[in-house]
């Protein structure tokens, strides 16, 4: 047995939200160690699983292979792609880091350990931590660092970490990282290195950019009745994942964009927010799973 650690966040919503019908068809397009898969399977629906690590992928296959999934190793902004012209049920998008990620301390995204700079969720691909810390340029960095950390000090971070190239390891950066922050409030908050960590792997699995396509193919893919449920972990996410779910619970006007009023008296939405506010871990979760504490989970339904 492949073991896998894995804490399926906000389980129970989301099985809620999904409203999961017998043998209807769901997407689980995070699959990590399959649990929020298994309790879709468990409720009766028929399951498509989706994951850049092909450690998850054979983890979740063992958990799973009574109830005979289709798993896909791929990541979720190729939906459209994997599902052809099929209609599904539902679809749960966990846009964290699982938790044997995190914890395999050879993939190389945490900064509490010692590791080479690799990062990749998808293990097969060129692109790691460690050619983005060594060859991109100081401004390069700075971007990614401020934009993608909200660092602050992304300016100081980015410099210091060319002017101590080549650099390795990942005790290395977390190192370069602290001494770039004042003294005064490296640790006011979090650990000082923890944006940096959080920006480079983003840019090394092009988290965001497939975010925003992803939600318009996956809300296209849904059947009257569908619903998609995305848990996001930091602001980043969650504002592009709010921002998506709003435009398209919208009504569609189809006026012409010179037009200074509506005359075409907006076609009604196709599409419904479940979730107004986002759903968030309880406090029970919150004491068993403290990696859980910036979940935020919405929910968005196709009407017809």
């Amino acid at each position: 047995m492949i073991k896998f650690t894995h804490y399926p966040v906000m389980l129970n919503e989301v099985i809620e939200n999904l409203n999961v019908k017998k043998d209807g068809l769901y997407v689980d397009g995070t699959l990590g160690g399959g649990g929020h898969a298994l309790e879709i399977c468990k409720a009766g629906g028929k399951l498509i699983g989706i994951d850049r690590d092909k450690t998850a992928l054979e983890a979740a296959n063992e958990r799973l292979k009574e109830y005979q999934p289709e798993l896909v190793h791929s990541n979720f902004a190729d939906i459209t792609e994997i599902l052809k012209e099929r209609k599904i049920d539902g679809a749960i998008l966990d846009l964290g880091v699982s938790s044997h990620q995190l914890d395999e301390i050879s993939r190389g995204f945490s900064y509490h350990s010692e590791a080479t700079l690799d990062m990749r969720m998808d293990t097969t691909q060129e692109l790691t931590a460690e050619i983005v810390v060594n060859t991109y340029s100081e401004k390069e960095l700075a971007k990614i660092i401020k934009e993608y950390g909200e660092e602050r000090f992304a300016k100081s971070i980015a410099r210091n970490i060319v002017k101590n190239r080549p650099i390795k390891t990942t005790t290395e950066l977390s190192e370069i990282i602290k001494k770039s922050i004042p003294a005064r409030i490296r640790f006011a908050d979090k650990h000082p290195a923890k944006r940096t960590f959080q920006a480079i792997r983003i840019e090394v699995n092009s988290e965001l950019s497939s975010i925003k396509m992803a939600i318009k193919d996956f809300a296209a893919h849904l059947a009257p009745g569908g619903r998609l449920c995305i848990i996001s972990f930091h602001s980043l996410e969650d504002r592009i994942v709010k921002e998506e779910f709003a435009r398209l619970a919208k009504p569609r006007c189809t006026c012409p964009p010179s037009l200074p009023i509506c005359g075409c008296n907006a076609l009604a939405p196709e599409f419904k927010l479940i979730t107004k506010k986002p759903i968030t871990p309880s406090p029970t979760e919150l004491s068993q799973n403290p990696r859980s504490h910036s979940a935020k989970l919405r929910v968005l339904e196709k009407l017809h």
